[in-house]
């Protein structure tokens, strides 16, 4: 069977919807957290000299920026195309194959391709004071810009880690004559310079926005986290629970005559949101309770207020089956329960081997997700809850 006819083959057996492979990515700073339920014995699955794995990536068709050592398809989420994933084929080629059938018109006709990911992002310590470039200055390194969200699931957050806070910008008190001075300090010693900041406890059950420019220290809860298709930062903070980050850290996505611009490298902040008096007011995002909510079922906009991406929180009590329809494609993660989604059996992953299959990851075509997708709890006791992120192209996004 060809990969085309095998792409075809798989989205007609499965209704429109898609069961994916899990997808982990070490990363080589910090302190795992240790919340993916990942086994144990696995952490350090692509070696030690690669750093624990930290990330695990839904409906990616991007590779993880993660230095020479990386494999090229790091990152990307796969297809089943059997039970046990034995044989399995890119997401990405499935987009590439089936176009808007499978993402719609819209999407497909604007960004050619699944323009967004998500991730859960799990790490022990606090991550250290960076940005993410808007479109403009990413261009110039040839990637895109990265706006991001948070939201925090009770269901995976046994513990907090060491330090369950956010820095969000810069006190509004703060001048860009102090960053400066703190950012020259990066080679010389610690810079301390969240000491400029602002931190927010973490609230389980809620979220943030975070938009391109914006410096922010995320906190040590797992986070789920929807974004834009890319991987590109400037960290700001050069000593980090005790680990030092190189200078690289801070220049990597400059241009090479930019690196020892200072005044370039301050010019990455949107400086006017670092110093929002009111950030709080206009970037958290407590959940909103979907109008169609009934006994059988309850649907939360977790992710909302922004033009690139929105998520939600599905949660089908025990014993209910419902039909959950949406306008537009989205991928989904189960983290609570079992059943079936659709045609296909699904499980919250309890204790995963590296490299084994799951049943708790789904694409959803944009035909499937109009037609509605038929979910059955099955268990007496638990509720199955669902994560959802989609597209800009949600038309009832918040």
């Amino acid at each position: 069977m060809s990969d085309l006819a095998k792409i075809w083959e798989t989205y007609e057996r499965g209704k429109g919807i898609f069961r994916l492979a899990p997808v982990f990515v070490p990363r080589r700073f910090a302190q795992a957290g240790k919340r993916l339920r990942l086994h144990p014995d696995d952490y350090y699955a692509y070696g030690a000299a690669r750093g624990s794995i930290k990330e695990r990536w839904f409906s990616s068709v991007i590779p993880a920026m993660n230095g020479p050592q990386a494999k090229p398809d790091e990152g990307m989420s796969y297809v089943a195309a059997n039970d046990d994933a034995s044989d399995k084929f890119l997401f990405r080629d499935a987009v590439e194959a089936l176009g808007p059938v499978i993402i719609g018109e819209t999407l497909h006709a604007k960004y050619g391709t699944w323009p967004m990911y998500s991730k859960f992002f799990d790490y022990e310590t606090p991550l250290f004071h960076h940005l993410h470039l808007d479109e403009a200055s990413a261009q110039l390194v040839g990637r895109m810009g990265k706006p991001e969200a948070y939201y925090f699931p009770p269901q995976l957050n046994n513990h907090p880690g060491v330090f369950p806070a956010t820095y969000f910008g810069y006190d509004p008190d703060t001048t860009i004559e102090q960053v400066r001075e703190r950012l020259l300090q990066f080679e010389s010693g610690d810079n301390r310079i969240t000491e400029l900041s602002r931190a927010y406890r973490i609230e389980l059950g809620t979220g943030w926005y975070t938009p391109p420019g914006v410096v922010h220290a995320p906190g040590s809860y797992l986070t789920y986290e929807p974004q834009w298709n890319s991987d590109v930062n400037s960290v700001h903070e050069n000593v980090v629970w005790g680990e030092v980050y190189p200078y690289e850290f801070l220049t990597e996505n400059c241009p090479e005559p930019e690196k020892r611009n200072i005044d370039y490298i301050l010019g990455l902040m949107d400086w006017e949101k670092n110093v929002d008096p009111h950030y709080k007011k206009h970037y958290f995002r407590p959940p909103i309770v979907c109008a169609h909510s009934d006994e059988r079922h309850t649907e939360k906009w977790i992710t909302y207020g922004n033009e690139y991406f929105g998520a939600k929180e599905l949660t089908v009590q025990p014993g209910q089956t419902v039909v959950v329809k949406d306008p537009a494609a989205y991928g989904t993660i189960l983290i609570q329960g079992h059943g079936t989604f659709g045609v296909h059996e699904a499980e919250a992953a309890v204790m995963l081997r590296f490299g084994q299959m799951s049943g708790d990851e789904f694409f959803v075509g944009e035909a499937a997700a109009q037609e509605g997708v038929t979910i059955v709890n099955r268990s007496k006791w638990e509720p199955m809850v669902f994560l959802k992120h989609f597209g800009p192209n949600h038309p009832d996004m918040p």
